[in-house]
């Protein structure tokens, strides 16, 4: 049975705009997070880095050189300063709790970066009251323990890169695994350095421990399709057009969006 999390209320398969749909250039915008909530996703990933003063912002990179041209680290930069920066020139970068406040229909997948952002992340989304639409994800899993510790159960959670591990072998051996109870899905790549991670019998064991199965980051509409065809329960894309059509050519866009 599935773990009973307010943030998993949607049916599936899970339709999430990566960075707000990253294909455009502008990722993890306002106008990003609009362009995709305007064509119907309830779901979106995003990431999130502190500023030197505490304060959780939207953006991937350590650094802004990728996205601004600017130099820096953002962990060195207070808000004052980096509010005045644009990601190409146009859109500002956003503050956490702006975003949750501007959508609070929409479930932000927020991925914390850096382990100096843990706290204010999760100080913002108890201040906004937004733990229920909020899934805290990381790569470390050092820095997801630490996140769970500060949110408490009642705040969804995935798996790092060992917890993932963990789980596929699991999976190969056909065996049970204890994991945190506010872990609700497993968030992997198709294939990791050469490895294939998703297949049916992974799909068939993470449903079996009561979890969902979210894949990343898939753009090819073949590829979309087969992962739905094993049974997967949610896809994220960094373009939100092509997702899209995939699941409306299968009937999975709700006609309430």
């Amino acid at each position: 049975m599935l773990r009973d999390f307010a943030y998993l209320d949607a049916p599936t398969p899970l339709a999430f705009a990566h960075r707000g749909g990253a294909a455009r250039g502008d990722e993890n915008t306002v106008e990003a997070f609009a362009r995709a909530v305007a064509l119907g996703y309830r779901y979106v990933e995003t990431d999130v880095h502190a500023t030197a003063d505490g304060v959780p912002v939207v953006f991937h990179d350590a650094t802004l050189t990728r996205m601004t041209g600017a130099r820096g680290r953002i962990a060195q930069l207070r808000w004052a300063d980096l509010r005045s920066i644009r990601v190409g020139g146009a859109a500002a970068i956003p503050r956490l709790d702006d975003i949750l406040a501007a959508w609070p229909q929409i479930r932000f997948n927020v991925d914390v970066k850096a382990d100096d952002a843990v706290d204010p992340t999760v100080a913002t989304i108890e201040r906004c009251g937004a733990g229920e639409r909020v899934l805290l994800a990381s790569f470390s899993d050092a820095r997801l323990a630490r996140l769970r510790r500060a949110a408490g159960p009642k705040v969804a959670t995935s798996l790092g890169l060992r917890g993932v591990a963990r789980l596929r072998l699991a999976s190969l051996a056909g065996r049970r695994l204890a994991l945190p109870p506010s872990v609700v899905a497993a968030q992997v790549p198709v294939r990791y350095r050469g490895v294939r991670v998703v297949d049916r019998r992974f799909v068939d064991h993470v449903h079996r421990l009561g979890l969902q199965v979210h894949v990343w980051t898939i753009d090819d509409p073949a590829e979309m399709h087969e992962l739905l065809d094993l049974g997967v329960d949610g896809i994220m894309t960094d373009h939100v057009d092509v997702l899209r059509a995939a699941y409306l050519s299968r009937g999975h866009w709700p006609t309430d969006r």
